[in-house]
């Protein structure tokens, strides 16, 4: 997804978790030493969750866990936290979202990126949206958490065809909200059915605008699991809006009752 701004927006880029993590910032502290120093501790609140959630560092709580060095008990509230909502996900999406998987050896492993992305985002916008008379737009790898107190316009954001990222298939504005996709554009194949094991086949790319990118961010994912019964389930998601490109390219837009 991109973000189009105003040339008198601030914009910063740190690479945390393994993604760009980008702000653009417009009014009144834009670019100003406040806007600096909420940059810099939510950068820091960002680097603080990959130390914990991370299955690519070794000394992650995660990555103990896995390993059996250490228990649910001994991992700090942060990983209880995600396990809720992980947990919920999976009620949600009838058993299509789980963030356990088993290994060669049948032993049980967490995998809790599907939910850590958007929530530990929407975690640092907090800090940022604090800066007052400042409006923001904060993205970690495309998915975004926007806010505008001034009420200045809304951010523009531009969704990729997924066959061809370089062109737009969708613009939505958004004021307050979020907006997650998920798909094979960057990363191809990845998402799994959990409830079949089986790499989701039926969509090229599922776009949703929530009030929160944990919610989007997970629903995005769940539909995408779904395969071609995505627009059935993103039905039942109440305040929900976005776009879902089919396998055959065919475009369809979906907004279900409570979006505001």
């Amino acid at each position: 997804m991109s973000v189009s701004t105003e040339p008198r927006t601030w914009r910063a880029v740190e690479q945390v978790m393994g993604l760009p993590i980008s702000l653009a910032l417009r009014g009144r502290h834009a670019g100003d030493d406040a806007a600096r120093a909420a940059w810099s501790a939510a950068v820091a609140q960002l680097r603080e969750v990959d130390a914990v959630f991370s299955t690519y560092r070794p000394d992650s709580c995660v990555s103990r866990l896995n390993r059996g060095e250490l228990d649910l008990v001994d991992c700090p509230p942060e990983v209880h936290e995600v396990l809720a909502l992980a947990e919920q996900a999976y009620a949600d999406s009838g058993g299509a979202f789980d963030v356990w998987r088993a290994d060669r050896d049948g032993r049980r492993m967490l995998d809790a990126d599907g939910v850590v992305k958007g929530w530990a985002t929407q975690r640092a916008s907090r800090i940022l949206a604090d800066l007052p008379a400042t409006d923001g737009c904060l993205s970690a790898g495309g998915d975004l958490v926007c806010w505008t107190p001034t009420g200045a316009d809304p951010w523009q954001i531009g969704i990729e065809d997924p066959a061809r990222p370089d062109r737009l298939i969708a613009r939505i504005p958004v004021r307050d909200g979020a907006v997650a996709t998920s798909g094979f554009a960057h990363r191809g194949a990845h998402i799994v059915d959990a409830r079949t094991g089986a790499v989701a086949i039926g969509l090229a790319s599922v776009t949703v605008v929530a009030p929160d990118l944990t919610s989007a961010d997970v629903d995005a994912t769940s539909a995408y699991a779904h395969g071609a019964q995505a627009l059935d389930w993103l039905a039942t998601r109440p305040g929900r809006a976005g776009v879902v490109v089919l396998a055959d390219g065919s475009v369809h837009t979906f907004a279900t009752p409570g979006r505001r």
